[in-house]
């Protein structure tokens, strides 16, 4: 009968894992759904991913299944989808070719795990920044995968407004430099501390804002650690949260800031290749140039930006409710990041 959820260890699957079977049943269109799996995977600081194998019986999809289940996190930053905002994203993304997991199903009831979350297909690959820049094994051909991630990025930038699903998305601003800049000073006023230098390169990127690029999907998460590697190549991009209309470069310079390299800081694309190699693969599907000027100003937004972000992330720690060692460390590299933007901005001898 559709909708009955028989868990097959009953005695390891919660109550909640009993409910998102029954769920997953009814969405699957199958007699049952089984769990052979359902626990959280790590990472995911701001939203919470949960692997879940099941064995499905009947209908389209008999057979076993490995998904992840996205919810939110206890609480989250001011800048984040909602979990149905993401998956339209990723909807938009996958039919758009990205690279990136197919988006199966999106459950707005509360009452199952007690917040709203969506469930997609589970990809193979390694993410963790550290090993992709340091481990050949993992990255044989360093230049060749940048080249894929950067062709993969010009995809994500043709989704132009307006898109199918995705009305609910702010719309896009009119100078998205600008409009960064000043919700990142709204962000930064609201908090009862002192950041001299990251003031400097708000007024800095306030000084030497481009003209504005047009208006395209940005990710604004697109960076080693992000993305899953298989066999040397680029299987998937993760976390779409951040995903919003705005000035394409901002993911250019996401993508290569220092902070994203992973400690391999001469290899500026994402820790493991030249630059080069990343702009040719965006170039041989986008068609748009990008200058050295452009990384340069999206660089220091992009030490800004996750500079606010780390804030962010430590109040949660402090007053949000969620002790977590790993929130209260990312709020430890605000300084780091100053630094950098000094760095970037002349305001401090390289």
């Amino acid at each position: 009968m559709p909708g009955t959820a028989r868990p097959e260890t009953p005695r390891t699957v919660t109550p909640e894992a009993r409910g998102i079977a029954a769920w997953l049943a009814g969405e699957m269109q199958a007699r049952e759904v089984r769990i052979r799996r359902y626990e959280r995977l790590p990472g995911g600081a701001i939203q919470g991913n949960f692997a879940l194998d099941v064995e499905v019986v009947g209908g389209p999809h008999a057979g076993p299944q490995a998904l992840v289940l996205r919810t939110d996190a206890p609480s989250g930053v001011a800048a984040s989808l909602t979990r149905a905002q993401e998956f339209e994203v990723l909807r938009a993304a996958h039919r758009a070719g990205v690279r990136a997991p197919q988006p199966l199903f999106l459950c707005r009831d509360p009452t199952i795990v007690g917040r709203q979350f969506f469930v997609m297909r589970r990809i193979a690959g390694v993410g963790a920044g550290h090993q992709l820049v340091r481990d050949a094994a993992l990255v044989p051909d360093g230049p060749a995968l940048a080249h894929e991630l950067g062709a993969n990025l010009a995809r994500i930038h043709a989704l132009k407004p307006p898109q199918p699903g995705l009305e609910t998305l702010p719309p896009p601003p009119a100078d998205p430099a600008r409009a960064a800049i000043a919700q990142y000073r709204g962000y930064l006023d609201a908090m009862d501390e002192a950041h001299p230098g990251l003031e400097w390169g708000l007024r800095w990127c306030e000084l030497h804002a481009p003209a504005s690029a047009e208006v395209t999907l940005v990710h604004r998460d697109y960076r080693t650690g992000n993305y899953l590697v298989d066999a040397g190549h680029l299987s998937g991009v993760l976390d779409w949260e951040f995903a919003g209309w705005g000035d394409p470069r901002e993911d250019l310079g996401w993508f290569t800031a220092r902070c994203w390299r992973f400690g391999a800081s001469d290899r500026e694309a994402g820790g493991i290749a030249p630059v080069a190699a990343f702009l040719q693969g965006y170039g041989s599907v986008a068609k748009r140039a990008i200058t050295r000027g452009d990384l340069d100003y999206w660089q220091v937004m992009a030490h800004l930006r996750w500079a606010m972000i780390a804030l962010q992330q430590a109040r949660r720690h402090l007053v949000g409710g969620e002790a977590s060692l790993e929130l209260a460390l990312t709020g430890r590299i605000v300084h780091e990041l100053e630094h950098e933007i000094l760095h970037l901005t002349g305001g401090a001898a390289r």
